[in-house]
Parts: C-alpha cells; structure tokens; sequence
C-alpha cells in the first residue's frame, strides 16, 4: 500500500489550523511578551484592550493567509491594528515602540508555529521545507502590514498634532496677548508650567512642504533641541504648516549652551531655521522671550544670506531696529559712507573694524582675535576710516552699532557695489 505524502502547504495548513485552534492563547501569551519586552506599550485599560485586540487579529489574518495560501500582499492590515496604531499616536508613543513589536509579536508567533510543527512533522527534510514556506510567508505579511501601519501613525501624527494644538494655539495667543487673569489659570489653560524661565523659539521651513510634513519636521527638531540643551518637553504651537512656536521649560536654570542648540539644528535638519529669544522667568518673561523670537526671525528673514540659527541677544538692536528697515538703510549710510560698500574690500575692513571697536580698540586683542599681525589690524582700521571720512574716536558707539547692523543684515543694508 503505498504511503501518501503530504504536501508542504497541506502540512502547512495543518500547522495553522492546529495554532488557530489556541489563537486566545497564543495572541495573551504575546500580548504580555509585547508589554514586558517595549514598556511604552503598556497604559490603562484601554490601550491594553485595544492592543490585546490589534495583536489577536493579527495572529488569527496570518494563520488564515497561511491555512488558506493567500498571497499576503493582497491583505489588508486588519481594522484593530490600524486602530491601534492611531492611538498609539495620538498618545505620543514613539513610532520605533510600533514597529518593534511587529518584530518581538512576529518572533513569538513563529515561535509557537515551529513548535506545533515539531510535533507534527519528524521527517527533517520536510520539516526545514514546510519552515521555509512558514518564514516566507509570514515576514511577507509582516512586511506588508508593518508598511501600512506606519503609513497610518505617521498621518494620524500629523493629523492630531494638528487638531490637538488649534486649541492651545488660541490659548496661547490670548496668553501673549494678555488675556489670562492669572498664572494659574494661564498654566491650566496652556498645559505649560509658567512659574520657571523659560526660552522662547521660532523654528521655520523657508521651502514649500505638503500636508503635515513642515510641522511633522519642527516638532521633533524642538524636541532635539530640548533635549540637547536639557529640558523636559516643550511647549510646542504650530502657527501654520511651515512655522511654530515653542518655549523650552528651563526650571531655575539661566544659562543656555548656545554652540549646542546651533549644533543639533545643524546636524538635525539643515533646511530648517530657527530663532531663539533670551531665558527668562515667569508670565512675563513667557511673553517677552517669544516677543524677542519673533523680533530675531525678522532679521533671520530680512537677511542675505543670513544664518541658519539667529539669536536675539546678538542682534537685539538690530532687531528693533528693523522697525523701520528704510530709516536705518539711510542711517547706517550716512554713519559708515563708503565702508557702507557690498563688496569683498569694504566687508574685510568692516569686520576688522567692528572686531575692533568691540574689543575696546585694542590693536593687539583685536589682531589675536582675527589671528593677523598687529600691524594688518592698523592698516585696515586707518583703511576703514579713510571709507568712512573721518576718525572713528568721539562716535565709536554710532559705527558699531552701524557695523553690527551690516554684519546681521548683509546685502539689503548695503550700498550696491558700481
């Protein structure tokens, strides 16, 4: 009599069937493996209820993909799962916790398949063949709706973050406005701890973006940047699709590592721009910080070619002085004359001049400084005086305040070169 030899996909289907049989078990017994194995999974009841749900139904899809030979590719993600991953984002929970649990739930499913086929299967040959066809098609699904749910937390992040924040954004702004009867019913209203210093940012994408990518892109740079410079999370506000505001919470803290939040913007996202305020404390300084922000990001904008991040304690008056952009292009060319000039010979006698005034018109500071012989730093202030038509001493204040004005400002400042 002859012996009948089962297919792969007929020891395959009965692998599956067999595990579909437990499917409770198995999704609990992984439930609780997710959790123990990435803590940002757990949560209250819900959030439990519902991953216990997006992991059974994942479970019972690739046991029917398997016990049925449907090509994965051709299954959705089930509703449970997608459900799941739009609360997950809306909850802030980090999208890397997402995906890894799709490895850590894949590991221990399959983990479960082998050991039912250990107990079906002794021939070894058909074993390792019905173990490849089990791989195969499993990372295929995994593939499939690991792509999907990413898909979907990243718009429902975008989404929420945007449903979320049209409100504080009306809170806040009647924050800056002066409209909150008192810090307490400003904090509750806002969400944000008002009683510490506070630094306020202005961060902005100078190029068109779609949909929710802009704010997608300043929301995790504030959150680098907090992080770099030692703050808990910041109170973010996005004021359209290419621009937000943010106050990082500083607590007692007064000083600010400048080079290290200029760094993370460099090395975060270089297409980005951001423009900081000074730290201070309390409603008030809640308010003037984010004032001051604003005021930078106007000498960032105005600037040619400008720096990626601007800082109001070096161009506060500068900033105030663009109040009157027309005004102070007159001023700074009555004040500097021909050193005024947007050109590379009047540039280098400009700085060496300005280098020079702020250094108290030391000749020998100034020439450590720029890294020059003292006697270049001479010639070139005696060059800048001959530009200017007369002797710097008596108004140094005037011309370093003009030169400081030139050193922000560029080109739009500037008399254009003939």
């Amino acid at each position: 009599m002859d012996v009948v030899v089962p297919t792969i996909d007929e020891l395959l289907l009965s692998v599956a069937a067999a595990v579909n049989v437990r499917v409770i078990e198995v999704s609990q017994k992984m439930r609780e493996q997710l959790i123990l194995s990435i803590p940002e999974l757990g949560g209250d009841d819900v959030v439990v209820n519902l991953l216990a749900a997006s992991v059974e139904a994942n479970v019972a899809t690739l046991l029917h993909v398997l016990e049925h030979g449907i090509v994965p590719e051709t299954v959705d993600a089930p509703t449970a799962a997608l459900e799941y991953t739009r609360r997950l984002a809306q909850r802030d929970v980090p999208l890397h916790a997402l995906v890894r649990a799709y490895r850590v739930g894949h590991g221990r499913f399959l983990g479960t398949c082998l050991d039912e086929l250990a107990r079906q299967i002794r021939d070894v040959d058909l074993a390792v063949a019905v173990t490849r066809r089990l791989l195969e098609l499993s990372f295929r699904y995994i593939d499939r709706v690991s792509e999907r749910v990413i898909v979907v937390y990243q718009e429902q992040r975008d989404r929420w973050l945007l449903t979320q924040t049209a409100a504080r954004a009306g809170r806040v702004r009647q924050l800056l406005d002066g409209g909150a009867a008192g810090v307490d019913a400003a904090e509750t209203s806002i969400g944000y701890r008002l009683r510490q210093q506070h630094l306020g940012l202005v961060a902005w994408v100078p190029e068109p973006t779609l949909g929710g990518d802009g704010l997608t892109r300043l929301d995790r740079l504030t959150a680098a940047i907090a992080e770099a410079v030692g703050c808990r999370r910041p109170l973010f506000v996005p004021c359209d699709q290419g621009v937000a505001w943010s106050w990082l919470p500083l607590e007692t803290r007064t000083v600010v590592p400048w080079d290290v939040l200029r760094k993370v913007v460099d090395d975060y996202d270089p297409t980005a721009r951001v423009a900081v305020g000074d730290a201070v404390p309390g409603l008030d300084g809640f308010r003037q910080t984010h004032r001051q922000a604003l005021r930078a990001q106007d000498v960032a904008v105005f600037a040619r070619p400008g720096t990626r991040v601007t800082f109001f304690s070096d161009v506060g008056p500068v900033a105030l002085m663009l109040a009157d952009a027309d005004a102070t292009r007159g001023w700074v060319r009555q004040i500097l004359g021909r050193l005024g000039a947007d050109d590379e010979h009047a540039a280098a006698l400009r700085e060496t001049l300005r280098v020079f005034l702020s250094m108290g018109s030391s000749y020998t500071a100034t020439a450590e400084l720029l890294r020059v012989h003292k006697n270049t730093v001479q010639y070139r202030v005696r060059k800048a005086e001959e530009a200017i038509g007369s002797p710097v001493h008596g108004r140094e204040s005037d011309v370093e305040l003009a030169l400081r004005v030139c050193h922000a400002l560029g080109a739009p400042i500037l008399q254009p070169s003939v």
